[in-house]
């Protein structure tokens, strides 16, 4: 076997490889005698079909097998011997394409290495983390938010009209082309206006609305209604209003506090706390990340893929486009050109994609089966009464595990950055947090 370099361009490589004749034939007749105990032909006991019959039989079909094998073989021995590490998969083709039994084989390869990573002192990376206390104001405003999702509702006075958020107790039968249709029909039935629960059209028309009103309500079933026999059909409510409420907070006290699993308002006030200060961590948490990767990408350079830099920037070229065109789905759309700017922000990805997989690599961060298994719970509750499914599907689906773990490896390996780096606490106020997260969104 001889493998030939014909191409060392900064990252680009290229080689000829040649598998003898003798080497191939060597190879069919070690496939062969592999298989030989194993083979019955009518005439020969089992094992005993000789090697020229055997030959004669399979050596096409083993031929190919082998011809596979030994051009893997040679590449496999040349990245052991050489230390490469293609960024894609190796592009390989038969120079000659006129071979024949007794030829050599010619093969050329062609790929682009990944570039060696230079290591980097942590120590050197300066980095400010905000911290930001829960304090009276922002308990107070959950509170809040927490009473109005707890919210009663009250009567308003004689002769109120419904106001949307209200909530109005009817009386109503509903009818296609003047008859009555099942599960159209309901007594002292409590409706928010404004919820969006009933028929697009319903809640609008109640606006207005007074106790003691008969009022039809002409309506039009959506095309892709679940009952096919109302799909598409206008139909007509007879609603009797019977009462007008208005919404009405919550009081925050113990009762308030209970209702949410707490045992009083203050045990309440604590828990929000706790929450609010996990929040105020985790956005505080992303402003470092991005400075720490902003850092990263200003002192580490190194020679990038242009495979790596392409396929990156189509990447994104590609979703920037459909996040501008909402309305085009799939790929039915004119080619996209990536741009400059495009490309500059591939090589960033590309470039700390590298760095933080070969750090990571080398202080051997894992993602752990049990770290697995919750980021699949997790987005397995985005999809209720189907949990089991999603999480077949992902356990069967080796990308779809890829894609879920290389952001849990990722944040694994910052965490392990963040160790190393010189890292100063800055207590700030909730605004300057949430100022700093808009311009992160902003960038």
């Amino acid at each position: 076997m001889q493998v030939t370099e014909t191409l060392n361009e900064g990252l680009k490589r290229g080689y000829a490889i040649k598998v003898t004749a003798a080497e191939l034939d060597a190879k069919v007749n070690e496939k062969l005698a592999e298989a030989q105990p194993e083979v019955e032909m009518k005439g020969f006991r089992k094992g005993k079909v000789p090697m020229a019959l055997l030959k004669k039989q399979f050596g096409q079909k083993v031929m190919g097998e082998a011809m596979q094998e030994s051009i893997d073989g040679a590449m496999s021995d040349h990245f052991t011997a050489c230390g490469d590490r293609p960024a894609m998969q190796p592009e390989v083709k038969m120079t000659n394409e006129d071979w024949k039994e007794g030829d050599d084989i010619e093969v050329s390869m062609s790929y682009e290495a990944l570039p060696d990573i230079p290591d980097v002192d942590f120590s050197t990376i300066e980095l400010e983390k905000m911290t930001v206390k829960a304090d009276d104001a922002a308990i107070d405003e959950a509170l809040g938010n927490l009473a109005e999702t707890a919210q009663n509702f009250e009567s308003r006075k004689k002769g109120s009209k419904a106001k949307d958020g209200d909530q109005i107790v009817m009386d109503f039968l509903g009818k296609v082309d003047d008859v009555a249709f099942d599960g159209g029909a309901a007594e002292d039935y409590p409706l928010v206006l404004g919820s969006n629960s009933f028929i697009p059209g319903f809640e609008e028309q109640l606006v207005g609305a007074k106790a003691g009103d008969e009022t039809s309500v002409t309506v039009t079933f959506p095309e892709n209604y679940q009952a096919e026999n109302l799909a598409g059909k206008e139909a007509v409510f007879e609603c009797t209003v019977k009462e007008v409420k208005k919404p009405v907070a919550a009081e925050i006290d113990d009762e308030l506090a209970k209702k949410f699993g707490a045992e009083d308002l203050a045990a309440l006030k604590g828990q929000i706390a706790e929450r609010l200060e996990a929040e105020y961590a985790g956005a505080a948490r992303a402003i470092m990340k991005r400075s720490l990767l902003d850092a990263l990408d200003d002192i580490v350079d190194f020679d990038l893929p242009p495979s790596l830099v392409s396929a990156e920037a189509g990447q994104i070229a590609h979703q920037l486009w459909h996040e501008e065109n909402p309305d085009v789905e799939g790929h039915d759309h004119p080619e996209i050109t990536p741009t400059d700017e495009h490309t500059k922000l591939a090589e960033r990805r590309v470039r700390l994609g590298l760095l933080l997989a070969d750090i990571g690599q080398k202080a051997e961060v894992e993602v752990t089966d049990a770290e697995m298994s919750q980021a699949i719970m997790n987005q397995a509750r985005q999809y209720p009464g189907q949990e089991r499914q999603f999480f077949e599907f992902v356990q069967q689906n080796q990308q779809m595990q890829q894609q879920m773990r290389a952001p849990i490896f990722e944040d694994k390996v910052v965490d392990h950055v963040f160790e190393g780096a010189k890292v100063a606490e800055k207590e700030v106020s909730k605004d300057d947090l949430q100022k700093a997260v808009e311009a992160l969104e902003e960038e």
